[in-house]
């Protein structure tokens, strides 16, 4: 994996430009309760490790294998239902399952290919996207894009890294998962309007129990029919 990644990590830094390359947006929907995730989690910190800040890792734990052994305590029904979404615009999904990587809203596989992770990482990495700045004075974010079309949600999102779980019922039972990019806060902030920018600035609510040094915050500007990412940025908490 290791040396795969590698060399994803280099046919990426080719294949974009070398001063302000668009970040490609990673998403995985996993579950502490499904015995086939835990590779896919190690995938995904593997990819944010290699690509460093060319890629945007989100871990979105569903909550519909909750009721089966072990409730997930990062889980939300809130991403069950964006999963949902993806279901009916992502080409040749059908139903929703774990692990599932969606790569910039466009494309989705089974979440520990590898191989396939590859190839769309390098995919996505060509398409050209809208401009998003990110800034953080003190507590409060800045968010500013360039002109954005008026089907555009801007979401604001905070991931939490470095996480444990010792999982003691369920299908993992025994096993200690560790995970990058949880999602913890994933919310709209603002729409598109047909031409024109979007600016916002707000001090986000941080739950006391997340740990500050591990915390990202990310703004995404997503397609509101189709869900695809169409401009991405983030940096540290």
């Amino acid at each position: 994996m290791f040396s795969l990644f590698a060399l994803i990590a280099v046919a990426l830094a080719a294949e974009k430009p070398a001063s302000t390359p668009a970040p490609v947006v990673v998403e995985l929907f996993t579950s502490e309760g499904c015995s086939s995730c835990p590779p896919a989690d190690l995938l995904l910190a593997e990819i944010e490790k290699q690509y460093g800040q060319n890629v945007i890792v989100l871990s979105e734990h569903v909550d519909y294998w909750d009721h089966i052994g072990w409730r997930d305590p990062f889980s939300s029904a809130e991403f069950s239902a964006r999963q949902k979404r993806y279901e009916r615009t992502l080409s040749g999904e059908s139903g929703v399952y774990t692990p599932q990587m969606v790569i910039d809203g466009r494309t989705g596989f089974v979440g520990n290919d590898g191989k396939r992770a590859q190839a769309e990482i390098r995919k996505a990495a060509t398409r050209s996207k809208a401009q998003v700045t990110l800034e953080k004075h003190g507590d409060l974010v800045s968010i500013a894009t360039g002109t954005l079309p008026a089907n555009a949600n801007v979401l604001f999102v905070v991931t939490e890294g470095n996480l444990e779980s010792d999982v003691r019922r369920g299908e993992n039972s025994g096993r200690k998962l560790r995970h990058t990019g949880v999602t913890r806060l994933l919310t709209t902030v603002g729409k598109g309007d047909r031409g024109k920018s979007f600016t916002a600035e707000f001090t986000p609510k941080l739950d006391a129990s997340w740990k500050r040094s591990a915390l990202k915050a990310i703004v995404l500007v997503e397609d509101r029919s189709s869900h695809e990412i169409l401009g991405a940025a983030i940096l540290p908490l």
